[in-house]
């Protein structure tokens, strides 16, 4: 079984020290982590703590209100329907 990836809060102007340390990008969730094989004390400046039901990108798991991370805002209004993308919303 795989070891857990440790990921980390890379700012994008620091990228590359991190890469130099050997941190890698995980595509999926948009993050930097330290692989198995390297020492975490290396990245402790760009450690994060997960909390319960937290995931990598900061969001909460089942969040059902306003995320403060940056995630999805509901509206109190009842008539409000929100654009999905598929067709222009004007017409």
């Amino acid at each position: 079984m795989a070891d857990a990836k440790t990921y980390l809060n890379v700012p994008y102007a620091e990228k590359d020290a991190a890469k130099a340390l050997g941190a890698r990008w995980d595509a999926a969730v948009k993050k930097w982590y330290v692989p198995a094989n390297k020492d975490v004390a290396l990245f402790a400046k760009w450690q994060v703590e997960f909390g319960l039901g937290q995931l990598p990108n900061g969001e909460a798991k089942n969040s059902k209100a306003d995320s403060v991370g940056g995630g999805t805002t509901r509206s109190s209004d009842k008539n409000f329907v929100a654009y999905d993308g598929d067709e222009p919303p004007w017409d």
